[in-house]
């Protein structure tokens, strides 16, 4: 089983416009044998972030998802494997419906490896509980370690800013989600 990271430009204004560009997406992932696990836009309709299961090798799949993407009509910016942190695929996908309500995309150092990466979640993530207004819902980082992309439910966005603060994690970008 691979998670593969779909990021895409939107080009739409309004939300139904983005519900067509999602609604062309589906079919051309299931056709190739993955699942969407979850799709995210952010509240300005620019950006939209899809993470797929799919049971093939990611970079197989990577190259297989680009195609039924492009005959869908579908620009697509990246495709990269992910590992998922912090949650489950099935408290993913009960929470679908709800959402997380920001998205922090951090790009990583790159003299980071995945093993310190995961040893420093690890020991950070507790801290979040000096934020009790935010809770951190799941990552996905890239295999390759080019980034994260962290969910989040908070009032508002200084909020977020304040729990990355306390967990010593950057932002390099950060999306209010529709």
């Amino acid at each position: 089983m691979s998670l593969l990271l779909i990021e895409s430009p939107t080009l739409a204004l309004e939300r139904a416009e983005v519900d067509a560009l999602v609604a062309r997406i589906h079919p051309a992932v299931t056709d190739g044998d993955a699942e969407v696990v979850e799709a995210r836009v952010t509240a300005d309709l620019k950006r939209l972030f899809i993470v797929v299961e799919t049971p093939h090798a990611a970079e197989a799949a990577s190259e297989s998802l680009r195609a039924a993407l492009a005959a869908a009509d579908v620009e697509v910016e990246d495709v990269a494997p992910v590992r998922l942190v912090g949650a489950d695929l099935d408290e993913v996908r009960a929470a679908a419906a709800q959402g997380p309500r920001y998205l922090v995309e951090w790009d990583l150092p790159e003299d980071l490896t995945m093993e310190a990466y995961l040893e420093r979640k690890k020991a950070k993530s507790p801290l979040y509980a000096e934020v009790p207004e935010v809770a951190f819902r799941r990552t996905y980082v890239r295999e390759d370690l080019d980034k994260c992309l962290c969910f989040y439910d908070a009032p508002c966005v200084e909020d977020v800013e304040r729990a990355r603060e306390v967990v010593s994690a950057p932002v390099d970008r950060l999306h209010e989600l529709a």
